[in-house]
């Protein structure tokens, strides 16, 4: 795998303060639960929300949506 955005063992590198992470507005997140630092990534036909940390290893963990707000940013 080339793509500059993960290590040889496949993981994501984390972004330096100099850089920003990229932008997240056109792909299915909740931004006020990604500005809290979680996933975010929403399960489409569910609605259904990721709130494990950033990057997490593995699949994700959905909640439904009224749980999501607990961790999310207001």
């Amino acid at each position: 795998m080339n793509n500059p955005e993960h290590s040889a063992t496949g993981s994501p590198q984390p972004y330096g303060s100099h850089e920003a992470p990229p932008d997240i507005s056109s792909t299915h997140v909740r931004e006020d639960v990604a500005k809290a630092g979680r996933c975010a990534n929403v399960h489409l036909p569910t609605g259904r929300t990721c709130t494990l940390p950033k990057r997490h290893p593995g699949s994700c963990d959905f909640v439904e949506p009224e749980d999501a707000e607990s961790v999310a940013v207001k």
